[in-house]
């Protein structure tokens, strides 16, 4: 008797677990196309997505405007290298800063590769600026951070996951708890040239800071003459109701490191955005990347900005993100999850052991047609595309409740 052939999902990650390292743990669906907030898979059923990529679909799959400039601009010029000018970077880079509230801009592709630059930065500035003796910058960062997986990125992580196997691991950091000024302070001395921080911590879970941590942080850092740096990668762009995670404080850094949501979910665009005196710091040849500040990525970048300008995005965080804690915190209440953190359209959730692992979640969820995604063993993750309708929310929560009832 013959075999029954395997299913297009079950044979297709046969095949990627075959030939790929296996650096992630996805969950068992394959996905062969998406829209807005829904995508489908290869055997044709629908799922809610709930992650958005880890916030670089702040916009959606498939959003018709950022297409449409995408393939405008594949039709023209999509790379020059950094060798010419071309005509989107001026643009680019200079309503980037705008938006930021800044001077000038370094653009380069990936998140890690923007905060690769942001410790380059800072260094440079510290030697050429704030007059550190060469070779002992420090820069003192966040425990439970995740600002990337490059070795010099993965020396200041605290997540042995992230960690291990990988040393030796490149000096210069201090970590300190996240969330406590005077551990900082204490940390903070005359070689310090930066603090990096996330405002919000994604991937330890959407953990907020207490009041008062970020202004607390920005008054430490201009006291002491060190940059402050701080990582949106994930919290910017619309993701907490405000176009910055920092401005829920009224803060603003020395450096905005952006990327994920820049690119509109279509290709890798992430960039440094400070004052001229901090980027100033660079001369010709010191840095740079080939596909950085690339004419695709601009052309996508500029339709972005020119989005987030209208504040439709926010302002769908912002009201969303209300109903969608409001309605989470019945399940605190009754005891079906742990605890809720997190701001706008963000959540970090945390299962009551007695319902199962985040993994566990996460797949029963799946069955459910809602993809979320776990971290650190018990807590999922939820960060909807900001297009979701409310409906599409609604029945989300719904399989959220059912899945926690049986």
């Amino acid at each position: 008797m013959s075999q029954p052939s395997p299913s297009p999902t079950a044979d297709l990650i046969a095949t990627a677990d075959a030939h790929s390292a296996h650096n992630y743990h996805p969950l068992p669906v394959v996905v062969s196309s998406g829209e807005g907030a829904w995508v489908t898979d290869v055997e044709g059923r629908r799922y809610l997505d709930l992650l958005a990529g880890y916030s670089a679909l702040n916009f959606g799959h498939g959003n018709p405007r950022l297409l449409a400039a995408a393939r405008a601009q594949l039709d023209r010029l999509t790379l020059t290298s950094r060798a010419f000018h071309h005509d989107r970077f001026a643009d680019f880079c200079a309503q980037l800063a705008e938006v930021c509230g800044m001077e000038a801009v370094l653009p380069m592709n990936t998140g890690a590769e923007a905060i690769e630059t942001a410790v380059k930065t800072a260094r440079k500035w510290g030697y050429r600026v704030k007059g550190v003796p060469d070779g002992q910058a420090k820069i003192v960062v966040a425990a439970d951070n995740f600002h990337g997986r490059t070795t010099t990125i993965v020396s200041f992580s605290s997540d042995p996951e992230a960690r291990a196997d990988f040393g030796p691991y490149t000096p210069g950091f201090e970590i300190v708890p996240y969330g406590d000024l005077a551990a900082l302070e204490a940390a903070v001395d005359e070689h310090t040239v930066a603090v990096l921080l996330e405002p919000i911590q994604g991937e330890a879970g959407v953990l907020v800071p207490p009041p008062g941590y970020l202004p607390g942080v920005r008054e430490l850092t201009r006291a002491r003459n060190v940059l402050f740096v701080a990582d949106e990668i994930q919290s910017g762009l619309g993701r907490t109701g405000r176009t910055f995670a920092c401005e829920h404080e009224g803060v603003v850094p020395d450096v905005y490191v952006l990327g994920k949501a820049l690119g509109g979910g279509i290709v890798p665009v992430s960039a440094v955005v400070s004052s001229r005196e901090v980027l100033g710091v660079f001369r010709p040849g010191e840095h740079g990347s080939t596909f950085g500040g690339n004419p695709l990525g601009c052309a996508v970048a500029l339709e972005v900005l020119a989005m987030l300008r209208t504040g439709e995005f926010q302002q769908r965080a912002t009201e969303l993100g209300e109903h969608l804690h409001r309605e989470l915190a019945p399940l605190v209440a009754d005891g079906r999850i742990g605890a809720v953190r997190g701001r706008g359209l963000w959540a970090g959730v945390d299962v009551d052991p007695a319902f199962g692992t985040g993994r566990e979640l996460s797949e029963r969820l799946m069955a459910e047609g809602v993809l979320v995604k776990d971290t650190h063993g018990s807590t999922i993750r939820i960060a909807p595309p900001l297009v979701i309708s409310k409906d599409d929310l609604d029945w989300a929560l719904a399989r959220l409740r059912d899945v926690l009832t049986r």
